[in-house]
């Protein structure tokens, strides 16, 4: 299947989502706090924001892209927890990819997500190379969960770990 034109883009997401499981928590003795809130987003779905607007609020932070299979392969279970917490905390979806892919491809997908590219140099620690990269941060702006690759994002323990979040 892999050697088919056309195949290869979708098996590899079919497997990425059969061996996605739930992201890992960082310890709490190797959390790291975010340096700053200044950073601008340019939103391209959405209103424009400044990440400042997040301080003291729970943020899940995603970097992707359309053409990238991983990412395209976490998205399902993203979009169940932006539809489930949207009203409840911050979701930032950042890419670099140009208007008409992103706009094709939400369409394609009947995805809803707040999309966003960067005005500014991105806050450290974190890093959107390799992609997909999520960060899902506290209110106090600890790193919670920080995930390179595909996961499932709609689990019980990311769930749990949010609602635990969500009530500090």
């Amino acid at each position: 299947m892999f050697f088919i034109p056309n195949t290869r883009g979708m098996m590899q997401i079919f497997l990425t989502r059969i061996f996605s499981f739930s992201p890992g928590i960082v310890e709490v003795n190797e959390r790291v706090q975010i340096a700053s809130y200044d950073w601008k987003l340019h939103g391209v779905n959405t209103a424009s924001v400044n990440f400042n607007t997040a301080r003291d609020k729970v943020v899940l932070i995603n970097y992707w892209a359309t053409w990238c299979p991983p990412c395209i392969a976490e998205m399902p279970s993203l979009q169940k927890l932006y539809n489930d917490y949207k009203d409840e905390m911050v979701f930032l979806f950042v890419t670099t990819d140009d208007d008409p892919e992103i706009n094709k491809f939400m369409k394609n997908k009947n995805y809803s997500y707040p999309i966003y590219r960067s005005l500014s140099k991105h806050p450290k620690p974190f890093v959107n190379s390799p992609i997909p990269q999520t960060y899902l941060i506290d209110k106090k702006g600890n790193i919670i969960i920080d995930k390179t690759n595909a996961a499932n994002w709609n689990s019980t323990k990311v769930r749990e770990t949010i609602d635990h979040l969500l009530a500090e």
